[in-house]
């Protein structure tokens, strides 16, 4: 049963689409397509690390979900940890899925363990992250989030900084906070989860990993059992003559 997603990088810059493309071709099943983009060039975020960014590519955001449904994706991905507009982006979904990075590790770290410590690069983030796992539902769930001073664009940078910084903060979750598992909380801290699950001995669950395996989760109960949004309520779809009378996606 194949399957057609696309992630959709929801910043101003194409910087991350070809590293993406490459490290979700590695994980992806062999039926899966993955298609990366960004939003459209031109002046604006290149990171959502403010909530002020997050509403200004909204309107942006939402025209690629729209898109992604009438180009026939099984799954819209929006990468980043914030989940921003996933609500809104459900609305505007008639059938396809739509999911996000910390709705899918959060499922997944609750699956696989019993406490779960979050990894994010600056204190800044950790207000609305912790808003959403109150949100989900997983309150109960959460040991502790740890910064380690770093911005959406200095992950990659140095990876041997990084990774000791990831550490050190994963290594204090677990032995002093209760943690059991460990989620990296932003799509960028790709490549790092595999040395701090040896060495820590407790799953690390990758921001851009999980929502891509959940997708395909999602699409295939879709497919075989009808199993989607459901419409009556939160995700109900805005009226087509409203949409099309005010001309919201152009």
């Amino acid at each position: 049963m194949g399957k057609k997603l696309l992630w959709i990088n929801p910043f101003k810059t194409d910087l991350f689409d070809e590293t993406f493309r490459n490290e979700l071709a590695k994980i992806k099943q062999p039926d899966t397509v993955v298609d990366v983009v960004s939003l459209p060039p031109a002046l604006g975020p290149t990171h959502l690390e403010y909530s002020s960014y997050e509403v200004m590519i909204m309107p942006d955001m939402l025209k690629a979900v729209k898109r992604a449904e009438e180009e026939g994706y099984d799954a819209a991905i929006i990468g980043c940890f914030y989940d921003p507009m996933l609500r809104a982006a459900r609305e505007i979904s008639k059938k396809m899925v739509v999911t996000a990075p910390a709705e899918a590790c959060l499922h997944i770290a609750t699956t696989l363990g019993e406490s779960l410590s979050i990894i994010v690069g600056r204190r800044k983030w950790i207000p609305e992250m912790k808003e959403n796992v109150h949100k989900y539902g997983f309150a109960d769930k959460l040991a502790s989030f740890k910064h380690i001073e770093m911005g959406v664009h200095d992950f990659q940078k140095d990876h041997d900084e990084t990774l000791k910084r990831m550490k050190f903060a994963a290594r204090e979750a677990v032995e002093k906070d209760g943690a059991n598992v460990i989620v990296l909380g932003c799509t960028v801290e790709f490549g790092f989860y595999h040395s701090l699950q040896e060495e820590l001995g407790v799953p690390v669950i990758d921001a851009s990993i999980a929502p891509v395996k959940y997708a395909e989760f999602l699409v295939e109960i879709n497919k075989k059992f009808g199993w989607g949004h459901s419409k009556l309520d939160g995700y109900q779809s805005p009226p087509e003559e409203e949409v099309n009378h005010w001309k919201l996606f152009g």
